[in-house]
């Protein structure tokens, strides 16, 4: 497995520069939010992604330390209306995110109300000034292939950066590589595909990549980066010389 540029093998470190390492759970504390940033930084990953409520982080501990910030926006129902999300976007941004992952209406896109799909996904750009980074969650496992098509470039013409399979949420599950394979080839790298959601293992990971995925949201980031070391172990019975 290459790097993103296809040159270089994909080791420990190559992979956690795709990862936001999150902690979204409703019961996280500020302890666990520090640990996780802690964690983030011995890692080498490339953000970590809190819940709003616990912005703004020290940049002390995050951005001069090489680690960006993420959050989320009308997460996880994406129920809510668009100047809801869009206030909710604005003061996250306020509070020190480089980085907001907002949740669509997957109502309006079951419905195929494209139009405020769009609307909805534009309503936040509005909040998100355009040197911050806003992904669009589509909730790919509760979508057909047709509405993930439709709902991919409804986001891209409202001005996203990325398209995002999972909140991690939902009971359809969360991202597959047959999703983020339809969401790559429809934006066709004018923006980024964030694979999040039931991500759990190296080679789980390895393949969202394989597939077109540019980012990847993981909780257990550490057992991910570990099946490396898993890999290069000797066989059981191996002298390991």
């Amino acid at each position: 497995m290459s790097d993103a540029t296809g040159t270089q093998p994909l080791d420990a470190a190559g992979l956690a520069r795709f990862v936001d390492h999150t902690l979204l759970k409703p019961e996280a504390t500020p302890a666990d939010v520090a640990a996780l940033v802690e964690e983030g930084v011995r890692l080498g990953v490339y953000a970590v992604c809190v819940s709003p409520s616990m912005l703004p982080l020290d940049p002390a501990t995050t951005r001069e330390r090489g680690l960006l910030v993420a959050t989320v926006c009308g997460f996880p129902s994406g129920k809510h209306h668009s100047d809801v999300k869009a206030f909710e976007a604005a003061r996250s941004v306020r509070d020190g995110a480089d980085e907001v992952d907002m949740v669509i209406d997957v109502g309006a896109a079951k419905a195929g109300a494209w139009d405020a799909v769009r609307d909805d996904v534009a309503a936040v750009r509005a909040a998100v000034p355009a040197d911050k980074v806003l992904k669009v969650i589509i909730e790919s496992a509760a979508l057909t292939d047709h509405e993930i098509v439709e709902a991919c470039r409804a986001a891209q013409a409202a001005g996203a950066d990325f398209v995002k399979t999972s909140t991690g949420f939902h009971p359809a599950g969360g991202a597959s590589t047959h999703a983020v394979s339809i969401m790559a080839e429809t934006v066709g790298g004018r923006l980024g595909v964030k694979a999040s959601g039931g991500v759990r293992t190296l080679a789980d990971a390895l393949a969202m990549i394989e597939h077109g995925a540019t980012r990847l949201g993981l909780s257990g980031t550490a057992a991910v980066l570990a099946g490396f070391d898993e890999a290069d172990a000797p066989e059981s019975g191996d002298a390991g010389y």
